[in-house]
């Protein structure tokens, strides 16, 4: 686990001007500021006032990653991050962030099947702290939502402790969740079950923006049914979804 506090020290120095060329040399400024940046994005939000936000003006992103496993802290990695910006319930299809991720390991064989993402493509793409930056930076202070979310939170989690030191302070909601209070005797949960049921399109699933597109169409069709039973706030779906 690389401890970044040292670089952060340095980048302090080097902003006071304390550092000569020579030395900040010794050390990636721009992954200090990456830090930074990701640092100041995730200091803790005042929650309880996104409570009040009306579920028709409510603004989130849509968002899923792809990884070599299922273990983040014990070696798997991040290879790629979708998101898609929602507005109520209207999909920004124009609006949207991707890319793949250098895991610094190898991907099993199994998961490029999976995903397409080859050890030749995550070769190219930038480190994890880069794409980190830029994820939050298409976030910004909007929900989070996606299915199934624990598999993705505790990637999340992950990633940020070891390259920042933070830990995710945005809200998250799981369509998972939405499904179940929506259908109760529903058994079969699943992404690939709700697209099938809901009749959305699956172009191509196990790719971050992809799932990310099909999962917001899903929340769409959700916030339909949710309207109906006079459900008008994110404090109204919370307090429904914590009974069920």
């Amino acid at each position: 686990m690389k401890d970044m506090r040292p670089a952060g020290r340095m980048w302090q120095l080097y902003k006071m001007g304390g550092l000569t060329p020579a030395i900040t040399s010794m050390f990636d400024v721009q992954s200090a500021q990456q830090m930074a940046f990701i640092r100041s994005m995730l200091k803790e939000q005042r929650k309880d006032s996104l409570f009040e936000i009306p579920l028709h003006a409510m603004e989130i992103v849509v968002f899923d990653l792809e990884t070599t496993g299922f273990s983040p802290y014990n070696g798997d990695e991040i290879i790629s991050f979708g998101g898609v910006s929602v507005i109520g319930g209207e999909v920004q299809k124009d609006h949207t962030f991707y890319s793949i991720v250098n895991p610094k390991r190898k991907i099993p064989d199994d998961i490029i099947r999976l995903t397409g993402i080859t050890n030749e493509m995550a070769a190219d793409a930038p480190e994890l702290i880069g794409v980190l930056s830029d994820f939050l930076e298409f976030v910004q202070q909007r929900i989070l939502v996606a299915h199934a979310t624990g598999h993705d939170k505790n990637f999340l989690n992950s990633a940020l402790w070891r390259t920042s030191k933070v830990s995710l302070s945005h809200r998250v909601l799981d369509t998972m969740m939405i499904a179940k209070f929506l259908m109760p005797k529903r058994k079969n949960l699943s992404l690939d079950a709700l697209l099938h049921a809901y009749e959305i399109p699956v172009t191509q699933r196990h790719h971050a923006l992809e799932d990310s597109l099909m999962t917001a169409q899903l929340w769409s069709r959700f916030m339909e049914e949710i309207k109906a039973k006079n459900v008008d706030t994110l404090g109204d779906l919370y307090a429904l979804l914590s009974h069920h």
